[in-house]
């Protein structure tokens, strides 16, 4: 329902699990339920205990809990990693032309330093350096003349082209929050790459997501007899999580990017709202550095989100529906696509198809339902889209996925569904 009420209206969404119209309805279920987790922790946990939240959308959800959960709520996700390996993947090739690496010499992402900040999928690589050498000037040369992030990546590339500053997050992500890529359903086409469903694809997420879950419950028995999954510290992920309990229980320092509350740490950013920079943490706790300005255009895109998230997050608290429309309307994809009415309808739409799963709004439902009644009647109803996007695949049956049985298993097994920590 999140990508195709959307669809009809014309808003073509590659995961709208952040922001953008599915983004905000997933905060609109998401939240009360968190809410009802921050109450149980309060009843039930030590005073003081620590939320570590990976669950999207990430920054909504974490507000949520600081500011109406009353548990302190610490947002974790691997957009910084995956982006870190792609500029380490850069310069090592650009080392290698350049004679300042061995052929088989290999760089690990620990030996390029960054920081990266803004808010969570839209943080930005301010400081990247490389053997004391600042490597930012050289990162679009770089990015463009790579065999494939040239082709995979093509709104982060033109971004990093007029912003001077590279995206953490993935080209079909970044290609939904920002009102210039996804407009017009003919060009989106030349921003996308259809090789991974990350890099832009109509739905793709949805895709990926529906084959694995099936595939998953067919496999399943299969599963059940095989040896269980050992862990070693050769096989550790790069998942925050257990860095950060290791480092409040043992002291071992770990540094990585966070999504906390803005208290001054990014200054042109509004205070309150969930932001992405590096931190540390140890037996103290998780200590956040001050970062100062963001670049300027940098600063005006994640402002742009902030209010959105906002607006979005108080709605799911109140069960605002004026709110969730205005939340709707200032998004930067869906106000470049729709006009003020079409907004309004899309969103008692899809208050409507969703109802099961939004009791906060319980209330507006019939309200809702009785607008587009009456919308249908005098004839004022806007005309929806047929279409299935502009690049949507078909999502493959479990026979279908029977021919490469490897590669399903494999979708089916992975948490990062994108390969992007690599």
């Amino acid at each position: 329902m999140d990508i195709d009420i959307p669809l009809k209206y014309g808003v073509d969404q590659c995961v709208g699990d952040t922001i953008c119209a599915g983004g905000i309805m997933y905060a609109q279920r998401t939240i009360p339920a968190l809410l009802d987790f921050c109450q149980d922790i309060r009843k039930y946990a030590k005073p003081g205990a620590l939320l570590l939240n990976y669950a999207n959308p990430m920054a909504m959800n974490v507000w949520a809990c600081n500011k109406y959960g009353g548990v302190p709520t610490v947002g974790l996700c691997h957009g910084v990693q995956g982006a870190h390996w792609q500029i380490t993947n850069c310069i090592e090739r650009w080392a290698k032309q350049e004679g300042l690496l061995d052929a088989e010499e290999t760089l690990h992402r620990r030996d390029v330093d960054v920081i990266a900040a803004g808010i969570n999928h839209q943080t930005w690589f301010v400081k990247v350096q490389w053997r004391g050498m600042d490597m930012l000037p050289r990162l679009l040369e770089l990015f463009e003349q790579h065999p494939t992030y040239a082709e995979t990546e093509k709104v982060r590339i033109d971004v990093l082209r007029r912003f001077g500053y590279y995206s953490t997050e993935s080209n079909g992500h970044l290609s939904e929050y920002l009102p210039w890529y996804r407009k017009r359903t003919a060009e989106i086409p030349q921003w996308i790459d259809l090789s991974n469903w990350i890099h832009g694809e109509t739905g793709g997420y949805l895709r990926v997501c529906t084959e694995g879950r099936n595939w998953f419950e067919t496999d399943f028995p299969n599963w059940l007899r095989e040896e269980p999954d050992t862990f070693t510290p050769e096989t550790r992920s790069e998942e925050h999580g257990s860095y950060i309990i290791e480092a409040l229980e043992t002291g071992r320092v770990y540094r990585g990017h966070f999504n906390i509350v803005n208290k001054g740490h990014i200054t042109n950013l509004p205070d309150g709202c969930v932001i992405e920079i590096p931190g540390y943490v140890d037996k103290n706790g998780i200590n956040m550095p001050v970062v100062g300005n963001l670049p300027l255009a940098c600063a005006a895109t994640c402002s742009a989100s902030v209010r959105v998230q906002e607006m979005g997050m108080e709605a799911a608290v109140r069960g605002d529906v004026t709110l969730l429309k205005q939340a709707m309307l200032h998004d930067p994809l869906v106000g470049a696509v729709c006009n003020p009415e079409e907004v309004w309808q899309m969103t008692d739409d899809m208050l409507i198809a969703q109802a099961a799963w939004l009791p906060q709004y319980q209330s507006e439902i019939a309200v809702a339902r009785q607008r587009l009644e009456t919308a249908s009647v005098n004839g004022t109803r806007v005309t929806l889209r047929e279409t299935v996007g502009a690049a949507r695949l078909h999502t493959r049956s479990v026979d279908e996925m029977m021919q490469q049985p490897g590669e399903a298993r494999s979708n089916a097994a992975a948490a990062d569904k994108g390969k992007m920590t690599r």
